[in-house]
């Protein structure tokens, strides 16, 4: 029994959390969860628990920063509340329940003012690779207000701090430790922590508390750009490294599957080129009042770009878990990756969710391995709801590989 796109009382109370309103996730779940585990906490001041750890830096009144650390309501293993890379097999339920139980407690800093011994304490918790117990006492209780954005994954309940505790030793890597003491560059820094196979979103938190680079250069980086720029910086470096590769010597088609979301790639054999697009139904997140399907998107060819993405901080996401399978293959390919975004999907929960998605495709393996374009094109077709001559319209790459082919069939303006 289907009720797709129906959130009725009458269709809540029949369906009970089993999908039938056809979003992504149930609201009154997640609600009454989140209700339920912090309505008590909003008459209280005082929190301990393990933070995963979890840190996190504004933007809003930069230079001057809010900073501060998370706490969830327990103690012991609780890295999964701010750890991405493992968000991606859970439903949304789940990782909103996670997120929205997080305590954040905050004081306002200078981005340079990192003798702060508030924002010292907490780069140690950044950097720690297990749950640090920390005990702080805001200035206020907590609202249950939530914060969704397309880069950051979702913040729960916040207020100023007014003092805290560091109640267990951080746990930092011995590699870690020698990099926070050093005299080395930022970028430096991100592609080693990378290379020692630690978790994107562990060398993101700690680009973004002010733990690398040249003493004299060290600022706090808001969160939202710390994860762009972690994601960009590590994904140029792996291009460089791949254009070194022979291209690919056919197409591979990969495809992705979830919450209301198709993701699809396209490794073809040229050299590197890459290009992001995005087609958002109406009713989804970016086009909750629209009436037709929005389709946006970027691209870069060989050389790249010198000029930020339209498209935003995706771009780098996905481009990063498309540079990563490319090295594993050592080839080279030009790249296309097509998401369509359908109603069931109105929430922003930032940019892990296409990075750690399309991971998984390529982790998949191609569901499709030809010689031919005219293939790869009917797979389009056949998968997506947009079609081929929509999306060969607004790629600039497909478009580029469809001419070279000589393909009129998805490249004429007319029917069929």
């Amino acid at each position: 029994m289907s009720k797709q796109g129906s959130s009725t009382p009458n269709y809540c109370v029949l369906c009970r959390g089993r999908g039938w309103c056809g979003l992504a996730y149930c609201p009154i779940l997640v609600k009454q969860y989140v209700h339920l585990r912090l309505d008590p906490l909003t008459l209280k001041k005082d929190f301990f628990g393990s933070s995963p750890p979890s840190v996190f830096v504004g933007r809003y009144g930069y230079p001057a920063v809010r900073v501060g650390v998370s706490v969830p309501p327990e103690t012991g293993d609780t890295s999964i509340y701010d750890q991405p890379e493992k968000w991606v097999d859970l439903g949304l339920n789940a990782v909103l329940n996670y997120r929205l139980t997080l305590v954040l407690g905050f004081k306002v800093s200078d981005k340079r003012d990192l003798e702060n011994p508030f924002v010292r304490a907490f780069q140690e918790v950044a950097l720690s690779v297990k749950p640090v117990d920390v005990e702080i006492r805001l200035l206020k209780p907590p609202k249950l207000n939530l914060l969704l954005d397309e880069t950051n994954p979702p913040i729960g309940p916040r207020s100023p701090i007014e003092a805290y505790r560091v109640d267990s030793n951080p746990s930092v890597p011995r590699h870690v430790d020698k990099l926070y003491n050093d005299e080395v560059k930022a970028h430096e820094a991100v592609l080693h922590l990378y290379e020692s196979r630690l978790p994107v979103s562990y060398i993101q938190r700690a680009f973004s508390i002010g733990a690398f680079g040249r003493k004299s250069d060290r600022v706090l980086v808001p969160t939202r750009w710390s994860i762009t720029a972690v994601d960009s910086i590590i994904s140029q470096s792996l291009i460089r490294e791949i254009k070194g590769y022979e291209p690919l010597n056919e197409f591979r088609v990969y495809e992705q599957r979830i919450h209301d979301n198709l993701f699809i790639a396209v490794l073809a054999p040229r050299k590197w080129g890459f290009e992001w697009m995005e087609a958002w139904w109406p009713g989804s997140t970016w086009n909750p009042a629209g009436g037709e399907v929005e389709v946006e998107g970027d691209y870069e060819l060989y050389r790249g770009r010198s000029e930020y993405p339209s498209i935003g901080g995706c771009y780098f996401a996905s481009r990063l878990a498309t540079a990563e399978h490319l090295r594993k293959l050592k080839r080279q390919a030009m790249a296309i990756l097509l998401r369509e975004i359908y109603p069931g999907f109105n929430l922003a929960i930032g940019v892990w969710f296409v990075r750690e998605s399309l991971r998984k495709a390529y982790e998949k393996g191609p569901a499709l391995v030809t010689s031919d374009i005219r293939e790869v094109l009917e797979y389009i077709d056949k998968e997506t709801k947009l079609g081929a001559r929509r999306w060969v319209k607004a790629s600039r790459l497909l478009q580029l590989l469809a001419k070279t082919e000589e393909i009129t069939r998805f490249t004429s303006n007319r029917g069929g």
